[in-house]
């Protein structure tokens, strides 16, 4: 050790290459006047500390492009289909509602009386429905990540970034009309003057610099059948926030989160024909594909959520949703009833033996899910309050 330090002391500066055991590559520039070790110790810990929020905390096991490459013809000889019959579900631009027909007009005289009167509203919405808002609103603002995930999805990805498929025209419009609901929230928010903007500033860039790891694999059948699932949860979710805004009085709000939810509602119904047709084509691989996601069971698109403070931000939001019915257990196995229901699953026919346990597996999951969720609900133990950042540091119940 003492010769390697009289080694190190020899130079002005070093720079240390550290490979991590997951062949991950930092780059460590320490000044070296005359120190010991302790300086490398301190810089990696530095280094450390910032790669945190933007490393993975919740990862499945890492597989990439599981389906096999025949079938990325199916996708291609689907391209038409998709033109005729997903591109519809698209709206033109110019007939698309926008955040500012919900928010007042900078420009107009009663500019100031409109922000005092929402500000007014916004005072009589309790601490815990403004969480669960901010929640979806940092969910609807990691949008670059959901478009990331799309393409990376074999057979479907925009391989050029203005590809002129109907897959890539799909996922670019799809991301523009998403892209709104974000928008439209954090104005309101900024405006209402009820959470600390900075702080849920930070938690967007956070959780886009996290990314998410949803287990779709690139695999197009898994990635359809899990934005299936997610846009009818955003579509209940956002239903639920404007039914409550409308409680509390805050009516203008109530229309923001239904509109939104409206939204939801299309993109849901495009995401589910294609798994649909995907069912008429491929019933067997499709039917494992569900299995499949459902036994890695669907994580939510902001599960990586952080604040730069709680490590386990988003599973308090999600208990903050669950106690005011925004979005709950009941919601997930509902879901996946739904859809059960919508694909036919249960009147599948001709499915190899693999195919048949697969299909058995999630029509009896709904079930299952609700008689754990009840059992949870009889061991659930007395509530308990954390502050969250978002509303500068107020304790809300869980």
């Amino acid at each position: 050790m003492a010769s390697c330090i009289r080694v190190f002391s020899a130079w002005n500066r070093v720079v240390f290459i550290i490979l991590s055991f997951f062949n991950q590559v930092s780059l460590v520039y320490c000044v070296y006047a005359g120190a010991s070790f302790a300086c490398l110790f301190q810089y990696v810990r530095e280094i450390e500390y910032l790669k945190k929020p933007f490393t993975p905390r919740e990862v499945h096991a890492q597989v990439t492009h599981s389906m096999p490459p025949q079938k990325l013809e199916i996708f291609k000889h689907l391209d038409h289909w998709a033109e005729q019959n997903i591109l519809v579900h698209l709206k033109p631009v110019e007939k698309c509602w926008q955040p500012q027909d919900f928010l007042p007009d900078p420009a107009a005289d009663g500019f100031d009386d409109e922000v005092k009167e929402l500000r007014e509203r916004a005072k009589e919405i309790p601490d815990d429905y403004f969480v669960v808002l901010v929640g979806d609103m940092i969910t609807e603002e990691a949008l670059p990540t959901y478009q990331t995930m799309l393409n990376t999805l074999d057979g479907v990805r925009d391989e050029t970034g203005a590809s002129l498929t109907s897959w890539a025209i799909w996922t670019r419009a799809w991301t523009a009309e998403e892209n709104r609901h974000g928008d439209l929230l954090n104005k309101y928010l900024y405006l209402s003057g009820r959470v600390d903007m900075k702080q849920v500033e930070r938690t967007i860039q956070y959780l886009i610099g996290a990314g998410m790891d949803p287990g779709t694999e690139n695999n197009p059948y898994l990635g359809f059948i899990y934005t299936s699932f997610q846009e009818r949860a955003t579509f209940i979710s956002h239903g639920n926030t404007a039914r409550l805004a409308k409680e509390h009085g805050a009516f203008k709000l109530a229309q923001i989160c239904g509109t939104i939810a409206s939204d939801e509602k299309r993109h849901e119904t495009a995401y589910t024909k294609i798994v649909e047709k995907l069912f008429e084509i491929d019933p067997d691989g499709t039917v494992l594909s569900l299995a499949d996601m459902m036994k890695k069971k669907i994580s939510m698109p902001a599960h990586l959520m952080y604040d730069g403070h709680d490590d386990d931000l988003f599973e308090h939001f999600s208990s903050v949703a669950q106690r005011l019915g925004v979005y709950t257990a009941k919601d997930y196995a509902d879901i996946l009833e739904f859809l059960v229901r919508r694909w036919k699953v249960e009147e599948i026919t001709g499915l190899s033996g693999e195919g048949r346990k697969a299909q058995d597996y999630v029509c009896g999951l709904p079930a299952r899910i609700r008689r754990l969720e009840e059992r949870a609900q009889s061991r659930a133990k007395q509530a308990t309050s954390i502050p969250f950042s978002w509303i500068f540091d107020r304790e809300v119940n869980l």
